[in-house]
């Protein structure tokens, strides 16, 4: 019995959990990435990670890229728009 009652607390937790995820947030139109002078990078082996836009406030607003050192064996992605069944929505870049 009282595995049968460990279980079903684990299953339990475990679909509460993973409702917990962020939600995909739609626009209508996509917003327009504002223009800013990329800095000199720190290192020439450095990479640069483009801009990101962020849902904050019930809007996205757009989080300025940056120069990163790679990551062992990786390649940046850049974020993109993607149209979905609501409008469009981010998605995040990566290391890949």
């Amino acid at each position: 019995m009282k595995k049968f009652i460990l279980f079903t607390m684990l299953i339990s937790g475990i679909i509460t959990l993973s409702s917990c995820g962020p939600a995909r947030y739609s626009v209508v139109d996509q917003p327009v990435a504002p223009v800013y002078e990329r800095p000199v990078a720190p290192n020439p082996n450095y990479v640069w990670v483009d801009g990101d836009w962020y849902y904050r406030g019930g809007r996205y607003t757009y989080r300025n890229g940056y120069w990163a050192q790679p990551r062992a064996h990786r390649v940046w992605t850049g974020g993109t728009w993607v149209r979905g069944g609501r409008g469009y929505y981010w998605k995040r870049g990566y290391w890949r």
